[in-house]
């Protein structure tokens, strides 16, 4: 497996991003969403716009992944929280966090939680916090062994569809 150059993503990472962002959330997600809100979810949340918008902005930073060839293979987005009913003061969350699956299971997770631990800590966090989708059984059983603890549930909308995300934390150092 060719190793993963972890970075800050800049402005001109917001097309890699959306091709990646779009590539991932079909591969998790496919399984179980309907294809018309899937792709009008990715259009909306996966596009060269959002990312573009999302790198514009200050309170959000977005680590990348690429390899040593420059090809992009996972990120992970990190930003003010957005569960009113379950955050704190001093909370910040991991809005993203993506792999490619040929790079999954090899410790690039837990590198890439890692660095998003870094951010966390950069900004003062007392928690992180992140929402998973409950049939990803895999996500939830990562973000338990790396330390967060179930606090509550959101509702994800994909189009018009929703569904049940669990809300866990973690205490930052």
């Amino acid at each position: 497996m060719t190793p993963i150059i972890w970075r800050k993503a800049v402005a001109a990472d917001a097309e890699a991003l959306s091709y990646l962002g779009a590539a991932t959330f079909l591969a998790s997600f496919a399984f179980d969403h309907p294809g018309g809100p899937l792709i009008d979810h990715l259009r909306d949340q996966h596009g060269v716009a959002y990312y573009a918008a999302a790198l514009g902005d200050p309170a959000v930073d977005i680590i990348i992944g690429e390899t040593p060839l420059g090809a992009p293979v996972g990120y992970a987005m990190v930003t003010t929280p957005a569960h009113p009913t379950l955050q704190q003061s001093g909370d910040i969350e991991l809005k993203r966090i993506y792999l490619l699956g040929p790079w999954q299971g090899a410790g690039n997770g837990r590198d890439l939680l890692h660095h998003v631990f870094d951010v966390a800590n950069t900004h003062g966090a007392k928690r992180l916090l992140l929402a998973v989708y409950e049939q990803n059984v895999r996500a939830v059983a990562f973000y338990e062994r790396a330390g967060f603890a179930p606090l509550g549930e959101t509702v994800f909308m994909v189009g018009q569809v929703p569904f049940r995300d669990l809300v866990y934390a973690r205490i930052m150092n």
